[in-house]
């Protein structure tokens, strides 16, 4: 029998949940995330400033052309009272106002304040379904912050340009955010979400033909109205959620764009232990469970065509807040999406009719957020296709390494690999398409001092291999991505109603990427690294002292710019902060 002051799944609520946002679908987290009051968190010193603190994601600036932007403020709104209401939706029409009408770069630019106390919220932007930013946003202190995502949206272009030169009905632009205001949750969110168009020049202009923008998106979300969110909601290991679609029979090449997120019970998955330690240790009902392995499978008209095994996002009140302040955490800002590619199953598409694109999550507790973009290429007449071959193998164990109790270490080993081949004629000739999906993760989990302290060790790596043949040229493009991910947790009683929670935390997001057309080639290379440390004294259900200390190198290397930053912080204050756009014949790159 676990001890009261031992059990690890107390700990992980009150410490891993206190400040986290209640997920659309339930109410009952945010009951629980009250049990820690946190009313001197956020200003555990007398403030001398009291100017709001700037808040910003690690990452490479969008690169723009030299030309003036046209911008436009496409939405203004305070986030109040807004948890199970609604979506925000306003019109938009294209920038008609703009004198060129030629882009080479649209760029997403959500600005946000935010003053008092609050817990992080998890939102979406979506346009007429498709969704353009998934993100979290930042906790707030008494004198306030504010914080700005930019994000390249220019393969959404034709979306954006929809209706340009037609009289039709204004699109939607859709926000979600839960948000609850009461005498103790004081933060409202003032938002202000504008796209800027640059005008193309000779370097930038965006052509048309493969590999190019796509020319129709379809959205694989739920309809309006709702509310809460247009993502689906997988709640469980056997949960599957599915949307109908038809598509042009004039495509000739498909990329689904999948976004993904998890909360409640499955946001610290990758720190949920086997069912078995969880039975053995009479902790049924506290503990989330279901062990640490997550996988997100889509399936197309019941087959399975591609994966996502998701970087681990932690949000802005995630393990201790304070690392997260005021560098957030990888990802948290700007949550990745994930690109499958399905050409090869055209020709099992383009036949006029619908067609059904699902989603489930291998092992799943609730719940996640899940939803996806379908892009499309489309020619001038009609095209066909045959799937050549497709085939699925996957592989994964658990195993106890040692068990005593509270003690234990367990260790998971997973593998997939997903590949498929087909050809589609159009006007550009007969594109035949091979494309693969590899998987590898690991994760050793160990429980000591009787569940009070956990420690994890876990990597996920991954490599998409495109690869097409046209009649005059090939296309290749290969990614190999690797998320390594190290945390430590650690608790300590210290009587009368206290305790101290000692964290520390490495996670990375690296990709090399490879590209071909033809004879022209390119590599892109990126190191994103990022290290924190902090501990909290709590008495009773407040947080008496903290502090919180985060480092982060990020290196991108392209091939015709490059961009580094290293920076640190601790408690609120940049110790250092180093940026270069400067490329080096030697870079370095770092390993976890």
């Amino acid at each position: 029998m676990a001890s009261s002051s031992s059990v690890l799944s107390l700990l992980l609520f009150h410490l891993f949940f206190f400040l986290n946002h209640p997920p659309s679908s339930t109410a009952h987290l945010h009951k629980l995330t009250t049990s820690l009051r946190s009313d001197h968190f956020s200003d555990l010193k007398p403030l001398k400033n009291p100017s709001p603190t700037r808040f910003f994601e690690v990452t490479k600036p969008v690169k723009v052309p030299k030309t003036k932007p046209c911008s436009s403020l496409v939405l203004q709104h305070d986030f109040a009272s807004t948890y199970g209401k609604p979506p925000v939706v306003v019109p938009y029409s294209p920038p008609s106002h703009c004198k060129s009408q030629n882009f080479s770069k649209i760029v997403l630019e959500w600005t946000a304040t935010c003053k008092g106390r609050q817990f992080d919220r998890i939102f979406g932007v979506w346009l007429d379904g498709v969704e353009l930013l998934r993100s979290c946003t930042a906790e707030p202190r008494k004198s306030g912050i504010i914080w700005t995502v930019d994000k390249d949206i220019t393969r959404y272009y034709s979306l954006l340009l929809k209706n340009q030169n037609d009289q039709i009905q204004n699109q939607n632009l859709a926000v979600y955010m839960g948000n609850i205001i009461d005498e103790t949750y004081t933060g409202i969110y003032h938002v202000n979400l504008s796209f800027h168009f640059y005008p193309s020049d000779d370097s930038n202009f965006l052509k048309s033909g493969y590999g190019s923008r796509p020319d129709l998106i379809i959205p694989i979300s739920r309809n309006l109205p709702l509310n809460d969110g247009l993502w689906f909601e997988i709640q469980n290991q056997t949960h599957v959620e599915s949307k109908k679609f038809m598509i042009p029979q004039t495509a000739y090449r498909a990329v689904l764009e999948v976004y993904v997120s998890f909360h409640e019970n499955d946001e610290f998955w990758y720190m949920n232990p086997p069912n078995e330690y969880i039975d053995l240790n009479n902790l049924t009902g506290s503990l989330p469970g279901n062990s640490a392995f997550r996988e997100v499978l889509v399936s197309l008209d019941g087959e399975l065509v591609g994966a996502v095994w998701p970087f681990t996002v932690i949000h802005t009140g995630g393990v201790n807040p304070l690392l997260w302040r005021p560098i957030s955490a990888i990802g948290s800002f700007n949550l990745p999406s994930y690109d499958i590619e399905i050409t090869p199953f055209l020709g099992n598409l383009l036949d006029g009719k619908s067609h059904r694109l699902g989603f489930s999550v291998t092992n799943a507790l609730n719940v996640w957020f899940i939803d996806a973009n379908l892009h499309l290429w489309l020619d001038s007449k009609k095209t066909q296709g045959r799937l050549l071959g497709h085939d699925s193998k996957s592989s994964s164990s658990t195993s106890t390494l040692s068990m005593k109790g509270l003690n234990a270490t367990f260790f998971i080993h997973s593998t997939r690999s997903i590949s498929s081949h087909g050809w589609v004629e159009s006007s550009h000739g007969k594109m035949t398409t091979k494309t693969t999906q590899d998987f590898g993760f690991m994760n050793k989990m160990v429980m000591a001092k009787n569940g009070d302290l956990q420690i994890v060790n876990q990597k996920i790596h991954f490599t998409n291999d495109l690869h097409t043949t046209l009649p005059s040229s090939t296309y290749t493009l290969k990614s190999t991505k690797t998320f390594p991910l190290y945390l430590y947790f650690d608790y300590t009683n210290q009587g009368n109603g206290s305790y101290v929670a000692k964290s520390k935390i490495k996670m990375g997001f690296n990709e090399n990427r490879f590209k071909k057309v033809g004879s022209a080639l390119s590599r892109t290379l990126l190191n994103n690294l990022q290290k924190g440390r902090g501990n909290m004294r709590v008495k009773g259900h407040l947080v008496i002292n903290g502090t919180g200390a985060t480092s982060q190198v990020y290196k991108y290397v392209g091939p015709n710019s490059c961009y580094s930053r290293n920076v640190s912080s601790s408690n609120y204050t940049i110790l250092y902060d180093e940026v270069s756009d400067c490329c080096s014949k030697n870079v370095r790159f770092m390993k976890l």
